[in-house]
């Protein structure tokens, strides 16, 4: 082994402290937009359902209206709403960026901070919505 490759191993940390690391606006935004895919992915099978119920009969309909006050549901629907607004914002960024544009490092890194900015607008207001 060479000199300089043993230098390198040396360096290299033992133990990565997870919590020391500072992700970047770019990471952070890539990663959020694959857990609100994976979110969305099960909240189609409670839209499905709810739908489902809603379209059985006109009494199943008034029970599906009767779970929209309770605050759990109304969580779970903002929750909802949220990730698709997030993976939907997001999502654009990443298809503008497919088409050549935001790829230098400082607008990448605005582009993801202005999209996060966006997603947290929508979010505020799906919340309003909803309740």
């Amino acid at each position: 082994m060479e000199q300089s490759e043993q230098n390198v191993k040396k360096q290299r940390p033992v133990h990565l402290d997870l919590q020391t690391i500072r992700f970047p606006a770019t990471a952070i935004a890539s990663i959020l937009h694959r857990v609100s895919g994976v979110i969305m992915l099960f909240a189609v099978g409670i839209l499905i359902w709810l739908l489902n119920e809603s379209l059985a009969s006109a009494e199943s309909f008034a029970g599906v209206q009767s779970l929209f006050d309770n605050f759990v549901v109304k969580f779970i629907i903002w929750g909802i709403l949220t990730a698709l607004g997030y993976h939907l914002i997001v999502g654009i960024r990443h298809l503008v960026m497919d088409a050549g544009y935001w790829e230098e490092l400082s607008s990448g890194v605005s582009s993801a901070k202005v999209a996060i900015a966006l997603a947290v607008v929508f979010s505020i207001i799906a919340g309003i919505w909803v309740w």
